[in-house]
């Protein structure tokens, strides 16, 4: 008997932690519920938002958990084939909001599948907007304005699964592989273009600049000779007026200062030969300062010696 009410008792005790199990549960700070009585919400009670534990009717009511954050989608890279007929390489997102968490979880149900059908509603609204616009204004222009007009499209085809799109951006938006080689072999090519035009342009500024410096330096150089023969010239008049007025004040100084610069320039080699006549006037300061040749010696030689002199 003991055996058979401690068995009974137990399963009471796992029956009724059962129906305490089946009859509460968590709402994390992330999460929303869905609170179904027969797949219906249950009114007043049927949406819990507030974190923490709750409660339900067991094996009557269930509770569907759903996220409350900002969830991301991530478009495919697809082709857009813009106004001026170029095509485009779009890679595009959204982030959205479940705001209705009863039509979501009756037309969709999952996050899973909400994505799959949000990311066919982003490609089709990427391909109209994009569609009605250039190049230019996907890349450039209007960019910004072309991405607001793609999240307005998605939030209002969203609606109807009970979200709300917070943003949709174009992350890029590039030309085709083949596309760009041949824009950047294009560039390449008029970028070549331009730098050859530089530097021939460059060199012809560098030889005008050459040419007129050699210009300068043969006009600067004839200028200064002409000034320095001027001056040389003005320097000559000079020592030749100076000379003269020497020459003026004492005659005999004057022919033995020039008779000793002459000695001087004739004899300065180490081996110098001179060959004249003795009573030559060359030597007219050898036998006296006074500038008087001497009278010649009985055989024929001046008082100053030979007929050469040899140094």
């Amino acid at each position: 008997m003991r055996n058979t009410l401690a068995l009974v008792l137990v399963g009471v005790a796992i029956v009724v932690l059962i129906i305490i199990g089946s009859a509460t549960f968590e709402v994390k700070q992330t999460e929303q519920a869905l609170v179904l009585r027969f797949g219906e919400p249950v009114a007043g009670r049927g949406l819990v938002t507030e974190p923490g534990l709750h409660f339900k009717i067991p094996f009557v009511e269930t509770v569907v958990l759903l996220d409350n954050r900002i969830l991301d989608l991530e478009s495919p890279k697809q082709e857009v084939l813009a106004s001026d007929n170029q095509r485009i390489e779009v890679d595009a997102f959204v982030r959205y909001r479940i705001v209705d968490p009863l039509r979501f979880y009756q037309t969709v149900g999952t996050i899973e599948r909400a994505n799959n059908q949000l990311a066919s509603v982003l490609n089709s609204a990427v391909r109209r907007v994009l569609g009605e616009a250039n190049q230019t204004q996907i890349v450039r222009d209007d960019r910004a304005a072309l991405m607001v007009r793609i999240r307005e499209q998605v939030n209002a085809e969203g609606a109807r699964f009970g979200v709300r799109t917070i943003d949709a951006r174009i992350r890029r938006a590039d030309l085709p592989r083949e596309i760009s080689e041949k824009v950047y072999g294009r560039m390449q090519t008029e970028r070549a273009r331009e730098a050859a035009e530089y530097r021939a342009q460059g060199s012809e500024q560098a030889q005008k600049i050459t040419a007129k410096a050699d210009r300068d330096v043969v006009v600067l150089r004839a200028s200064a000779q002409q000034q320095a023969d001027q001056i040389r010239g003005q320097g000559d008049a000079e020592r030749n007026r100076i000379f003269a007025e020497a020459y003026g004040q004492d005659r005999d100084f004057f022919t033995f200062y020039r008779s000793m610069q002459a000695y001087d320039a004739s004899f300065k080699g180490r081996d110098t030969r001179f060959v004249t006549a003795p009573t030559s006037d060359f030597f007219r300061y050898f036998g006296s300062a006074a500038g008087k040749g001497a009278s010649p010696s009985p055989g024929g030689s001046p008082a100053t010696g030979g007929a050469s002199a040899q140094r």
